[in-house]
């Protein structure tokens, strides 16, 4: 009986910890359009701190997007949410949606 309620602890503490990581990788941050280019594929967004990326200061970053009819979605002057991913070539905005 205590090895099965150890077990389930240890079980536990794992999925806490697996479901934390996968929150923190895929966390929304806001911002606000600046400059769209879509015949280059990016966006230019003014945001407030992207934990996710590893930047805990505001910062205004040129983004590429990772489905060019996120373009389309948005307009300068646009408040929205997004999530981004770093790779080899930059940054690359993986979801974007207009703010509440």
């Amino acid at each position: 009986m205590n090895r099965t309620i150890r077990i389930a602890a240890a079980l536990a503490l794992t999925v806490g910890l697996a479901t934390e990581a996968f929150a923190a990788q895929g966390a929304a941050i806001s911002g606000e359009v600046k400059k769209i280019d879509e015949g280059a594929g990016k966006i230019t967004l003014k945001h407030g701190p992207a934990k996710s990326l590893g930047m805990d200061e505001p910062m205004t970053m040129v983004y590429r997007v990772k489905d060019p009819a996120l373009l389309k979605q948005v307009k300068v002057g646009d408040k929205v949410t997004f999530e981004a991913e770093e790779a080899a070539s930059g940054y690359t905005v993986t979801t974007m949606q207009k703010a509440k």
